[in-house]
């Protein structure tokens, strides 16, 4: 089983802002770095499962659909539920609680949910930064 400490909502939301709960989330992988290879149709098979879909749901209504559960970041698209803890195939096998339990979910953005797992925070979204009078910046 996953042996790593966990990540969890708990502790996450005791971090006030994004870019605090986009760092103790962060997991730091490489683009390309394998995680269920040849194994991919298990996930694939769990996703479509009627326990994850109704967990899925709950955890979007939960977040209120925002990314990382924050009001001022709302997603524009489909949202992400993001397992905070990766999954691995041996605990959709042997039906391991912890991939079907809120507490170590979070909704995200596709954004958000890539710089996540690729440690890479010059993929998130940038906040919108609303021009007034007299603005004499460029964009």
């Amino acid at each position: 089983m996953f042996t790593m400490s966990k990540r969890s909502y708990s502790e996450m939301r005791l971090r006030r802002g994004f870019k605090e709960r986009f760092e103790y989330l962060r997991l730091g992988g490489e683009v390309g770095e394998i995680t269920f290879g040849f194994d991919r149709w298990i996930n694939q098979e769990f996703y479509r499962s009627p326990e994850w879909r109704r967990v899925r749901q709950f955890v979007i209504v939960r977040d209120m659909g925002l990314d990382l559960g924050l009001e001022d970041h709302e997603i524009t698209g489909q949202p992400r539920i993001h397992h905070m803890n990766p999954m691995l195939p041996d605990q959709i096998i042997h039906s391991d609680p912890d991939i079907l339990d809120p507490e170590f979910l979070i909704c995200t953005s596709l954004d958000t949910h890539n710089a996540i797992h690729y440690g890479d925070a010059s993929l998130l979204r940038t906040p919108f930064v609303e021009r007034r009078p007299g603005d004499t910046k460029l964009w």
